[in-house]
């Protein structure tokens, strides 16, 4: 049985604020990490393990994934059919301090959400103090610059980076004597 007409339409314009407000209190209250889930807020994920020196498997909004951090390159430790390359322990090791399993981190697009083997490709941000990750492994000298436009935001500071930690001898540009690396 429908109401007439003159009854519904305050009952329409009551109903959109009554049931955003419901929604709002149904979603705050289901919320939370009981369920492991990474966070409540959206780009934001649960580092699950480090695959090598640039890529995480992660979980957000309920699913896992693999990250590619953008910009960057570390030495190769899990390509197949190929040698462990100068450096590749070492900058897995650190990214693995940087952000052990459980660590909330904030994940940030360029301009393509993904690369050719299917990973998120991300700027990746510890969600308690803000260290941008990439940015951290550059000038710590575990990583070199990886430009693939149109995924170019932060180019100019991987290369300051970069730059700089070779100068200083930092990480591989000690350890490594420029062996030549394989492309990314």
């Amino acid at each position: 049985m429908s109401l007439p007409t003159t009854t519904s339409r305050p009952l329409r314009r009551l109903s959109a604020p009554l049931m955003l407000c419901v929604a709002l209190v149904l979603g705050a209250c289901g919320r939370g990490h009981a369920a492991g889930d990474a966070a409540d807020e959206p780009g934001v994920a649960r580092v699950e393990r480090v695959v090598d020196g640039d890529t995480l498997r992660v979980r957000i909004a309920g699913r896992r994934e693999a990250v590619r951090l953008i910009g960057i390159d570390t030495p190769e430790s899990v390509r197949p059919r190929t040698p462990v390359e100068c450096f590749a322990k070492e900058a897995a090791r650190r990214l693995g301090e940087l952000a052990p399993p459980g660590t909330r981190v904030r994940l940030e697009r360029d301009v393509e959400a993904r690369d050719r083997f299917g990973r998120l490709l991300a700027y990746a941000y510890r969600r308690h103090d803000g260290l941008f990750l990439n940015l951290a492994l550059a000038r710590e000298g575990y990583a070199q610059v990886a430009t693939y436009p149109p995924n170019v935001a932060h180019t100019a500071d991987f290369t300051a980076a970069v730059s700089d930690a070779r100068a200083a001898g930092r990480g591989l540009w000690s350890a490594c004597d420029g062996q030549s690396r394989s492309p990314p």
